[in-house]
């Protein structure tokens, strides 16, 4: 395994991130306990969650996920061995079985930490992360931004670093993170916290795969100026960079074939870029998957690269990717791709 260390922090993370939003849903408590001891003995000692998952989201399986990890721990042994990475829910109208009040307040904050620690099985969070912003920014699925001067959003940056200061100071969080931010929100969180001599983010958590470079379009240079690391979700794009969706295959129990409404990552560009990447893999012979995941382990503004997997041999391969390193012909052939069909899953 390769390790890094959070931005401005002496905590040490490998350069592999365990993502866990199947534990609960598509994976069971058995399967989470088998990947959580297969990738803490392959050297992954940093674990990702959310009190909303697993994914899809529902009323039903909410906190699963976060339990599934909490009796790990419990039984290992292991949470001093390991850096801990949770989430806060921002506001969303189809998940008001969280809790009524969603965002960022104190109470509402106060209310997440509290119950997630109650199911992680431990008294304090490594990084503390929001999900979402509170305001009209980031959605899904979407690229572009839509302003709305009706908005009912009032600026809260300095408001919310408060609440997440104090938690710091409590010993509650070690330190938090943002998440589907945007530059601007990215740079008011990193300024409002020096203005006012408050504890600064330190890390963004953004979708970043082959299939969407865009944190690479504004965000990768605050990355490295600001010292804020990427923790890169999706990397395989709910498994489409497996190739295992080519040809307009529906594979089994796989999560798409399962959750069709997860569609961001269904469209003719998407297939024409995977089919360019597929054959780019086999004139390396490499393994598609691990090529996909290679590329973002080497980005120099990339932190931690959270894989997730739902069977053991899934989690081999991606957890192995750490061991390739692409050459530099291979990138370029890699960009020439990109070049033809840039971001074709927002």
């Amino acid at each position: 395994m390769k390790y890094t260390t959070l931005p401005n922090t002496d905590i040490k993370v490998s350069k592999i991130c365990l993502g866990t939003m199947t534990f609960g849903e598509q994976n069971t408590e058995t399967e989470a306990h088998q990947q959580l001891d297969y990738a803490f003995d392959k050297g992954v000692n940093f674990i990702d969650t959310a009190e909303m998952y697993p994914v899809p989201g529902r009323a039903e399986t909410q906190g699963k996920t976060e339990q599934y990890i909490g009796t790990w721990l419990q039984k290992t042994k292991k949470r001093s061995q390991v850096i801990l990475a949770t989430k806060v829910t921002g506001p969303s109208s189809g998940m008001h079985y969280i809790r009524p009040d969603l965002g960022f307040s104190k109470k509402a904050i106060t209310e997440a930490l509290t119950h997630s620690f109650q199911r992680l099985q431990t008294d304090y969070i490594d990084l503390y992360q929001l999900h979402w912003p509170e305001r009209n920014a980031n959605f899904f699925g979407k690229r572009g931004y839509r302003h709305y001067d009706k908005e009912k959003w009032q600026d809260n940056f300095y408001e919310v670093i408060r609440v997440l200061d104090a938690l710091v100071k409590e010993g509650k969080i070690r330190h938090y993170g943002i998440s589907n931010e945007t530059p601007w929100g990215t740079m008011r969180q990193l300024q409002e916290s020096d203005k006012h001599l408050l504890t600064r983010a330190k890390t963004i958590q953004n979708p970043y795969s082959l299939l969407n470079r865009t944190f690479e379009i504004g965000l990768a240079e605050i990355a490295l100026r600001e010292k804020i690391g990427l923790l890169a979700y999706s990397p395989m794009a709910f498994g489409i960079l497996s190739g295992k969706y080519l040809h307009q295959k529906k594979p089994k129990n796989a999560r798409l074939t399962l959750f069709p409404q997860m569609s961001r990552y269904l469209n003719p560009q998407v297939n024409f870029a995977v089919a360019q990447y597929a054959q780019l893999a086999e004139d390396y012979h490499m393994n598609l998957a691990q090529l996909s995941l290679a590329f973002i382990n080497q980005q120099a503004f990339v932190t931690s690269n959270i894989i997730g997997a739902t069977t053991m041999a899934q989690l081999e391969e991606n957890i192995a990717s750490i061991a390739l390193t692409l050459p530099d012909e291979l990138l370029k052939e890699i960009d020439a791709i990109h070049e033809m069909q840039p971001n074709p899953a927002p």
